[in-house]
């Protein structure tokens, strides 16, 4: 007839009925889906079959029920509740997605990521990971997290030394040592250390561009004068007099030379010069001469022709006083060029042009010479290392450049002006120096000049925490001034101060 005639009090409670209320109730009424009316009509089983219900989901298996002739007198359904497990499915469904989505993105990122276990062994990495490290899968799996690094400490060791996360550190990775920024974290589960993932960027790319426009900033540095007389600190009557015939200097076309010791500011002056000329609007070149050897700096100031020497550029190079057509090349350290070169820059002043290097052609320029050197330049023609006709030619108009011992008014000043340059670069914001510290520095006589001030007060803002905006005394790194640094005018009584740690004066 199709009325229930038994249901368990399991049945009850995944139906949501009570027993009373359901026996001898049509099965219709009581599970509005079922099929047990079909197996009763039919007689064929079902196995298995999933069944929803309203607020549940069941495995049920419907069976018919026969007496001893096998005749059909009832059936039976045997089911449990799957909510929970289809639940289950669903979220490991999910989770296989998330899984794909997760690989399919470390797959695709450029930066390369590895993954070690708890004891620090490879047990993930990604293709990145191949391009950059050189290492393939079985080269990491299953070894140490120490087997890529070429130099430097591994991250993921230090990772789950600590179960913090690290970043920014640099290391070299792989055979070719190639450079790399890493960051590392641990991987936690219910606060139990699991393993480390590192994400690894491939720097040496950055690192090379870097340097290619470091090499850039220094040809625009050869190509640009930057600085111009108001950048010029001038208040002792001695600064005062050169800077004013540095100004008349740079309204006529004649040589000048710079004079004074390392680090006093000529380069400054040669800038100034250029940019106070009629030639400032061309290009300003500055060569070291002691940095280049006699044949090179020969092949770099007036070029060479095709096949010159092995290695030669084909079809040859200009040369710096080419290059400067119209406008300035400051020869710096003068002193220390080659006889043969000499040669050479005399016939650039007397004839106004130049010879390539393993050429026979004679080519005009027009370029303003202005030459620098802290060595005694008559004791050099005296000694013969110096052409005395070059000498007189470079020294049509010479400016001394006053050491900083003879100028130690200027240095509140300098300090001041060599802060804002600190706190460009340093990212500071250093705004004053104690009064005490000025002092200090305007009793040291200064054997490094300007250079050596930029040097200590570059130490000293070093040497401050960052929230500091004041250089006092402590911060004032610690050297001795050796007796020759005695300023003239500073008293006798102050002598035996000053051969202490500049730091203790």
């Amino acid at each position: 007839q199709g009325k229930i005639v038994l249901l368990n009090p399991a049945a009850a409670e995944i139906l949501g009925v009570q027993r009373d209320h359901a026996m001898d109730k049509p099965v219709g009424h009581i599970i509005p889906n079922s099929r047990m009316l079909l197996v009763l009509e039919t007689g064929e089983p079902e196995i298995n079959q999933r069944q929803e219900l309203a607020n549940k989901t069941i495995l049920t298996s419907r069976l018919p029920v026969r007496d001893t002739n096998a005749a059909i007198i009832g059936a039976v359904a045997v089911f449990r509740n799957i909510s929970e497990i289809k639940k289950l499915a669903e979220e490991i469904t999910n989770l296989r997605e998330i899984q794909s989505m997760l690989e399919a993105i470390i797959n695709a990122t450029q930066d390369a990521i590895s993954v070690v276990d708890s004891q620090g062994r490879g047990i993930l990495v990604n293709p990145a990971y191949k391009r950059i490290t050189g290492y393939v899968e079985s080269d990491v799996l299953g070894k140490p997290a120490t087997v890529d690094i070429a130099q430097g400490e591994s991250v993921h060791l230090q990772v789950l030394s600590s179960r913090l996360p690290v970043k920014g550190i640099q290391l070299k990775v792989g055979s070719a040592k190639k450079d790399v920024l890493v960051d590392g974290a641990p991987i936690l589960v219910n606060d139990e250390l699991k393993g480390s993932v590192a994400v690894i960027h491939d720097i040496s790319e950055i690192k090379r561009l870097n340097e290619e426009l470091d090499k850039a900033k220094q040809i625009i540095r050869t190509l640009e004068a930057k600085y111009d007389f108001k950048d010029i600190i001038a208040t002792s009557p001695k600064m005062l007099e050169v800077v004013e015939q540095a100004r008349k200097a740079a309204n006529t076309p004649a040589t000048i030379l710079l004079l004074g010791e390392s680090g006093t500011g000529k380069e400054l002056f040669a800038h100034a010069i250029h940019n106070s000329s009629q030639r400032k609007h061309n290009q300003f070149i500055r060569v070291n001469c002691a940095a280049l050897t006699g044949s090179l700096l020969e092949s770099e100031l007036f070029g060479y022709s095709d096949g010159a020497f092995t290695g030669a550029r084909r079809g040859g190079k200009k040369g710096l006083f080419e290059q400067a057509g119209g406008g300035t090349i400051f020869l710096d350290e003068i002193g220390e060029i080659s006889l043969g070169v000499q040669a050479k820059l005399l016939r650039v002043l007397q004839e106004k042009e130049i010879v390539r290097v393993g050429d026979a052609k004679q080519v005009s320029v027009d370029v303003r010479i202005i030459a620098a050197t802290n060595i005694d330049l008559e004791e050099a023609v005296a000694t013969g290392k110096f052409r005395e006709d070059l000498y007189y030619r470079i020294r049509v108009i010479p400016l001394y450049i006053p050491p900083l011992r003879e100028r130690l008014v200027e240095i509140p000043a300098l300090a001041r002006r060599l802060l804002g340059k600190f706190n460009q670069e340093y990212g500071r914001v250093v705004e004053d120096i104690a009064p005490d510290v000025l002092k200090v520095l305007q009793k040291y006589s200064w054997p490094g000049n300007v250079r050596e001030l930029e040097n200590i007060l570059g130490r000293a803002i070093i040497n401050m925490r960052f929230n500091e905006t004041c250089i006092c005394r402590e911060h004032l790194p610690q050297f001795t001034a050796g007796p020759h640094t005695m300023p003239v005018s500073v008293a006798e009584n102050d002598a035996s101060v000053l051969v202490q740690p500049l730091g203790d004066v």
